[in-house]
Formats: C-alpha cells, sequence, structure tokens
C-alpha cells in the first residue's frame, strides 16, 4: 500500500522562505539547470520520458513525449505554462507560486532548454494578484542572478519568461484557448489538428505544460530519473498535490506520492469527516471528474489506473469531499450553472446544452422534475460528449451523467409525482415554475 509514511516532500518540502533565491540555492535549487545545461537537449526530453511524469494539468499525458513533439530547426518556439487554475476544487498551483516559485521557474528553464525554446509564458488566472506578485519577485530574482535571460551559465542558452495576467475566463485553462488569450484573441478553442506543436502562438511550435508538470521536471532533473520513476504508482509516478476541500476537518494541499489511497487522503491526511458526519460522496480530481459513492472510494487509489477501474480520473487531484448532508441536486445545480456561465458559446452542443442541464437541474433543485426530465438529461449529455471542438461540454455532462446515475434515488426523489405520493405539500407556484 503506497503511502505518506516515509515519504520525504520535494515539491512543497517544509523550509522557512524557499520563495527567496538565496535559500532555494541553499537546498539545491538551479542543480537541475545545472545538470541540465551539460547535457544534449534529446538527453534532457529521454530522462524526463525515463522518469515516467505524467501531465499534472487533467489530461495526464506523458510529458516527455509531449516534449519530444516539438520540431527541431531554426523556427521560433514557445513555451506556455498553464497557471489559469479555473476548475472548481483545484488550489495547487497557487502553493507553488508562494512557497516554492523557484522551482517552477528552473523547471520552465529545462523544459525550454530541451526544446530549443527562447520565449515562454506563463498564464495565471486575474484572481491570483497575490500570486502573480510573488512569481515576479522571484523572477526577478533568477534574472538578476543570471538564470534567466541571455548566456544563460555561460552555455550560450538564451530564454526569457513573461507573465501574462488572464481576465477569469474557465474556457483559457483550455491550451488552445490560452493561446488566443495570450495573442490577444478571444479565447476559442482551436480545431485540432493542426496541434500546439506544429501551428501554436502566433503560427509557431508551442507546448504547453501545467505549472506544477514542470516543477515536477526540475525535480528529475536534480534527483535523476530511476529515483522519480520509484515514487508513487508505477504506471503513474512521482509525487502529487493533493488538493483537498469540503467537509473534512485538515482541508488544504498535501504532497504525497501518487497511488496513495483516497480513503487514507480523506480520513487519515485530511483529518476525516467534520463533526463526525458520514462520507456522502467524492470528486476525486477537480469538477468535471465523475462523482465517487462511499462504496468506491474504498477501493480507490489516486493514479490514472486505480481511478479508471472505479469509473472516474486523477484530474488535477482536487478531491472534493461531501458528507451526509449534502444536497448533491442542489451542489449539481451550482455546477451546472458555473460550466453553462463559462462555455464559450463557439459550439452549439456546449452553448445550448450547458444551458439547458442548468435549466433541467434546476427543476430536481425546485422539486418540479419529472421522469421526463430525468430521461432528457441523460439524452442532452449524449449529444454533448465529444461533439464540440474542446472538452468543456464533457467537463460539463460528466458530473450531471454520473451524479444523477451513481446517486439516482436523490433525483428520484425530488420528482414531482414522487413528492406528491409522499404528501409532500407543493403550492401552484412550484408545480409551475413561476
Amino acid at each position: 500500500m503506497i503511502s505518506l509514511a516515509g515519504y520525504e516532500k520535494v515539491i512543497l518540502p517544509d523550509i522557512p522562505n524557499l520563495n527567496q533565491i538565496a535559500v532555494y540555492e541553499k537546498h539545491g535549487g538551479y542543480e537541475g539547470l545545472k545538470k541540465a545545461v551539460s547535457l544534449s537537449q534529446d538527453d534532457v526530453i529521454n530522462e524526463v520520458k525515463k522518469s515516467g511524469l505524467r501531465g499534472r494539468g487533467g489530461a495526464g499525458f506523458p510529458t516527455g513525449l509531449k516534449w519530444s513533439f516539438m520540431p527541431k530547426g531554426d523556427k521560433v518556439r514557445y513555451l506556455a505554462c498553464n497557471g489559469d487554475e479555473g476548475e472548481p476544487g483545484t488550489f495547487k498551483d497557487r502553493q507553488i507560486f508562494e512557497f516554492n516559485p523557484h522551482l517552477f521557474i528552473e523547471g520552465t528553464l529545462i523544459a525550454c532548454y530541451a526544446m530549443g525554446i527562447k520565449t515562454a509564458y506563463v498564464y495565471i488566472r486575474g484572481e491570483y494578484v497575490k500570486w502573480i506578485n510573488i512569481l515576479q519577485a522571484s523572477l526577478d530574482e533568477a534574472y538578476a542572478k543570471g538564470y534567466v535571460g541571455q548566456n544563460i551559465l555561460g552555455k550560450g542558452f538564451n530564454t526569457d519568461i513573461v507573465i501574462h495576467r488572464g481576465a477569469g475566463a474557465y474556457i483559457c485553462g483550455e491550451e488552445s484557448s490560452l493561446m488566443n488569450s495570450l495573442e490577444g484573441k478571444r479565447p476559442y478553442p482551436r480545431i485540432k489538428p493542426p496541434f500546439p506543436a506544429q501551428v501554436g502562438l502566433w503560427g509557431q511550435p508551442t507546448t504547453i505544460n501545467n505549472i506544477e508538470t514542470l516543477a515536477n521536471a526540475a525535480v528529475i532533473l536534480r534527483k535523476g530519473a530511476d529515483w522519480y520513476s520509484k515514487i508513487g504508482a508505477e504506471k503513474h509516478p512521482g509525487p502529487v498535490l493533493y488538493g483537498i476541500s469540503g467537509h473534512v476537518n485538515k482541508p488544504g494541499v498535501y504532497e504525497g506520492p501518487t497511488g496513495m489511497s483516497l480513503k487514507e487522503l480523506i480520513y487519515d491526511v485530511a483529518g476525516g469527516i467534520k463533526n463526525g458526519k458520514k462520507l456522502k460522496a467524492v470528486i476525486p480530481g477537480g469538477s468535471s471528474t465523475p462523482i465517487l459513492t462511499p462504496e468506491s472510494v474504498e477501493k480507490a487509489t489516486m493514479d490514472a489506473d486505480g481511478l479508471r477501474a472505479v469509473g472516474t480520473s486523477m484530474g488535477t487531484a482536487g478531491i472534493i469531499v461531501m458528507d451526509e448532508d449534502t444536497d448533491l441536486v442542489e451542489a449539481l445545480h451550482i455546477l451546472s450553472k458555473f460550466y453553462h456561465h463559462e462555455s464559450c458559446g463557439q459550439c452549439t452542443p456546449c452553448r445550448e446544452g450547458t444551458g439547458w442541464l442548468e435549466k433541467i437541474v434546476g427543476k430536481f433543485a425546485a422539486g418540479t422534475a419529472t421522469q421526463q426530465d430525468y430521461d432528457l438529461l441523460l439524452k442532452i449529455c449524449a449529444n454533448m460528449e465529444g461533439r464540440t471542438v474542446c472538452a468543456l461540454a464533457d467537463a460539463a455532462a460528466w458530473p450531471v451523467r454520473n451524479t444523477i446515475t451513481r446517486f439516482k434515488e436523490e433525483f428520484e426523489a425530488r420528482m414531482i409525482e414522487n413528492k406528491n405520493k409522499a404528501g409532500w405539500d407543493y403550492s401552484m407556484k412550484a408545480v409551475s415554475g413561476v
């Protein structure tokens, strides 16, 4: 069983003032970059491949393989660092910005060296004013010490890092929307192909990585791929930041190895359910990942294979815990409102579908739904999934489909015919939906 026992934190170690460059250097900071620039670009990419690092932004794509897609030659190439972090239940990247920003900066530089990139853009959600300022101060320190800029470490390696503040749109967490936003355009997702590695920012080859992913890259070059690959789950290795929120006694961001028991994270790491309540449901990886029943939580481990086995996914490892008193109908209604509001409107199934999901789930919340509404929700989900340019429609449909099927009795109890059978009082105002 994979647990925290004997685990040494490397992404968010308990070192005071680690955001200061002198403290960071004292504890091995920028040693990974020094090692990287002594190797060939291909050797750095192969080291990341060997480590087994998978993206920490949600999709879980192998990072080294992604870096290898970057074409060589004289073309201008870009790196976009995705710090938009707009997924409800996700709040890990800001911990890196606040407590270990140089680890992310070092990982960004390693990625730029490996792919021959001279400019990296860090896209951070606009609400993160505090963390933008902290990162900018750390970046200024790195420039002053010669880690960023021209002729880095005397190796003829040149890279600039630019922080870009977003305007708060959830859709900008999608990689091609992020690129359009960086270019000053409306952030509509792009049709693929072409993929960003061929045609990205300003028509040039571009790689997009999550903040935590790049922080892990710095650890890999410092400690070695062999060391890294032995942490956590064999097919999904390395440290991960678990963001645990909801009805737990100790919510927060906890670093641990992949493959940990979800039950252990809730009851041992996060201190269990508040006020001694029973567990009702868990969303394991941010709001778009399928919800789990208590029975599934008992079996779930926090890695790609372990979560797939119980019908969900790792996502951003943003664990949302709900106790026995949670109104799942109302919770789903709130989520449906969010996805309707955040749809960019480019694709009809998403633009119209998210609105209908909100409206019909709202009928369940109001107690005016029927069996026909339940069936219609499933039909709308089927007509949204896999039919749009980006995955926002899927992200909106999955919570609805999985919540109404895995907790069907709660939604059936809110159907008007069932409530009337139970003798519950309904006014004509409620029935008519006025």
